[in-house]
């Protein structure tokens, strides 16, 4: 299967039609912009490269999208961000129009007019001036009205999100920086900027009114960019616009990218585009439900689509991650990749809703492995800054292949996974692995138990890719690798354990007490030994049941975990949105609660999905519990509804559970439909006990890939508890 381009679906679905209305006035762009869920409310389009926002802060963990709701002051409007990471990183130039009249009051703003919509962002300050804001892919696009003719607007090309956590950190943003005005209405250049990663962007900005004068803002100590403050006389409509195009190659990429996408000022006309573009996605999932869950619905499809974002100019030029331009095939190289989480469920379902472009971010991380040396482990502007661990572009790659992409290079994916798995590089240590068929935790300076375990995971998915593509020796030598985890199993214990170079456990041993880098030493990753536990089931189910000595032993452990009540959860440490162990607010345990369609006891593990979709879940701008994660605890939430979730995200299988809703349609671009039915669905009936596809009971526990994409019916017959 080949999406190189956009197939286009029916016109009835294509078509702005008035449930696709319905559908995009749905999308609440405020849920999870307070607490920790780190979205941001400003507008952006699918896969897009550019998502001008409101930035209220330029640092600490509570601001690693540059906002929160609950904040009344802003710095001013910054032209990216990151949807729901736990990070600072974006925020690139800063605008902030200004009514000289009114200066001290620059940077508040009246709470009750902000509005946030599919494509539109607007805020009225409290200096009398609205500010207004929509986009294009690669091209920011905002409207200020004065209350005046005078009006100034600060242009920050210092200002950054930055990963740091004290207002008084010395910490620099960027390292170098080449701004030219060229004339009274445009600006031009570049920034080096050095803070989650090391990158580079070139802009151009245009207004379509001259600024009568210029000035430059003194510079603080460390800072390598200039701020001016710019005067205007407006005409009598006392509104400024202003374009900024964004690249990652240069400042003729920029004015490339304005030309082809925004040559006009019409903002009406950017927003509409912009509304159609997301209408066509948003409009592929139909679901009946409450109005409250379907906000939740259908803004969690909308953070989902927010990324991997699509960074090469409209000439498919781009900038690799060892700093060289080259021309991406398809004029698309994806970033944004979080691929520790995404790998898990954002990932298998982009694949249901935008199979086109599946294709092109495979071809991107074999790219970045032509570059680096290895497949990516998270990136962002095309730069890798090796958060987390494992080397999670691998299961994505074989889910890819599993379910019929085929528009890149198989032997070539084969050989970058055999590469990224036996070459060392950061967090990789495959002669360590190797020699002692774990991470020792004396070998290593923290999460010895978590990188073994998922280590064992990418090694699975090496091992199958070079079974399918009958590579037998790579197949059997990965295939011994995926059964890693079981030299860390202590069966005193029935815990995956931190062991030493000398095969000793770490002692003292509390399998409650969650690690990570902020809490060393430690053998997780923001988990405990509970948590991490279940890791192997994701690709060897058997044969942790075997460890455990059997199926009931399996169960029992199994409901002991959502039953042992947590003692101090530290949200830091990803212990957020609790049941027992089980910690929805963080990855690990995403796939746990399906891990009951393993068992007798399924109906249990029904219960807590909904319990998850009830509890955790909400649409209020606190409605999302732990960091989105670039659209995977949307993911879960989708997936859930739907009633289904993949266990193992790269083997095709999608596990069922029970859905949420009494019916949802899901409109494929090659033409087919699949509809789910919930019969008997109520408040009381909120179990499954049979599942037919087509009218024929299934006899598994799971729906493949190709059948969803094939279409049909799929029924669940509920009932209750009892």
């Amino acid at each position: 299967m080949s999406f190189n381009k956009l197939v286009l679906l029916p016109l009835f679905i294509l078509s702005f039609s008035l449930q696709a209305q319905n559908n995009l006035s749905s999308v609440n762009t405020f849920i999870g912009t307070d607490g920790t869920g780190h979205t941001f409310p400003g507008p952006s389009m699918p896969f897009g490269m550019v998502q001008p926002g409101p930035d209220n802060q330029d640092f600490g963990w509570n601001h690693t999208s540059g906002y929160q709701f609950n904040d009344s002051c802003l710095l001013g409007f910054s032209q990216t961000h990151l949807s729901g990471t736990g990070i600072n990183e974006m925020g690139d130039i800063l605008l902030l129009p200004i009514n000289p009249k009114k200066e001290h009051l620059k940077n508040a703003y009246f709470k009750q007019s902000e509005q946030a919509k599919v494509g539109y962002y607007a805020v009225k300050k409290q200096d009398n001036v609205k500010v207004e804001l929509s986009c294009t892919e690669r091209v920011a696009f905002h409207q200020y009205t004065f209350p005046q003719k005078q009006a100034q607007v600060l242009v920050d090309f210092q200002h950054g999100l930055r990963f740091v956590f004290d207002a008084n950190d010395p910490k620099g943003l960027v390292l170098e920086s080449a701004v030219t005005i060229e004339n009274n209405t445009t600006i031009s250049g570049y920034c080096s900027t050095s803070n989650w990663v090391k990158r580079k962007y070139f802009f151009t900005m245009t207004f379509n009114q001259p600024f009568v004068s210029s000035a430059l803002v003194p510079r603080k100590e460390n800072d390598k960019a200039p701020k001016y403050l710019l005067n205007f006389q407006l005409d009598q409509t006392k509104i400024l616009k202003v374009k900024i195009a964004l690249s990652t190659v240069d400042v003729e990429g920029a004015k490339l990218n304005m030309q082809a996408e925004l040559s006009h000022w019409d903002f009406q006309k950017v927003y509409r585009d912009n509304r159609n573009v997301w209408a066509n996605y948003i409009d592929q999932i139909q679901i009946k439900a409450p109005q409250k869950q379907r906000e939740i619905f259908y803004t969690s499809l909308y953070h989902l689509l927010l990324q991997p974002s699509n960074i090469a100019d409209v000439d498919g030029r781009y900038r690799g991650a060892d700093d060289q331009i080259r021309t991406a095939p398809n004029k698309a190289y994806y970033s944004t990749l979080s691929n520790w989480d995404i790998y898990r469920g954002a990932f298998p379902l982009l694949q249901i809703i935008a199979p086109e472009r599946i294709d092109d971010i495979i071809q991107s991380m074999l790219l970045h492995h032509e570059a680096a040396g290895f497949l990516p482990i998270w990136t962002a502007w095309g730069q890798d800054n090796y958060c987390m661990i494992g080397n999670h572009a691998i299961p994505m790659i074989l889910s890819a292949y599993e379910n019929g992409f085929r528009g890149f290079d198989a032997g070539a994916a084969l050989q970058a996974m055999v590469e990224s798995s036996t070459i060392s590089h950061i967090n990789s240590d495959w002669e360590t692995y190797n020699q002692y068929g774990y991470y020792p935790f004396d070998q290593l300076d923290n999460e010895s138990v978590s990188r073994t375990l998922e280590s064992g995971y990418d090694d699975w998915c090496v091992a199958e890719m070079a079974r399918q593509l009958g590579k037998g020796e790579v197949e059997k030598e990965f295939q011994k690798r995926a059964l890693f985890y079981q030299n860390i199993y202590d069966s005193s214990t029935t815990f995956f354990r931190g062991k030493d170079a000398q095969g000793n456990w770490r002692t003292p041993f509390d399998p409650l007490m969650a690690t990570s880098p902020l809490n060393n030493p430690g053998d997780y990753t923001e988990a405990n030994a509970w948590q991490y536990f279940w890791t192997p089931a994701q690709h060897d189910i058997n044969g942790l049941k075997n460890l455990l000595g059997g199926d009931a032993n399996f169960t029992k452990k199994l409901n002991t975990f959502f039953r042992t009540e947590a003692q101090n959860p530290n949200k830091f440490l990803g212990q957020e949105a609790m049941i027992g162990q089980y910690a929805h607010g963080n990855e690990p345990s995403h796939h746990i609660i399906y891990l009951y369609a393993f068992t007798d006891q399924q109906k249990l593990g029904q219960k807590y999905i909904h319990q998850v979709v009830e509890d955790f879940h909400n649409n209020t701008p606190d409605g999302m519990i732990g960091n989105d994660d670039c659209g995977q605890m949307s993911a879960w939430y989708l997936l859930s509804t739907l009633g289904f979730y993949p266990v193992n995200p790269a083997n095709g299988a999608f596990i069922f559970g029970a859905p949420q809703v009494k019916k949802a349609t899901l409109l494929h671009a090659n033409g087919h439909q699949l509809t789910i039915k919930a019969k008997d669905f109520s408040k009381e009936n909120i179990y499954q006990n049979k599942v037919f596809l087509n009218g024929q009971k299934r006899t598994q526990n799971f729906i493949r890939y190709s059948e969803i994409m094939q279409g049909g019916t799929l029924q669940f017959q509920m009932v209750p508890i009892d």
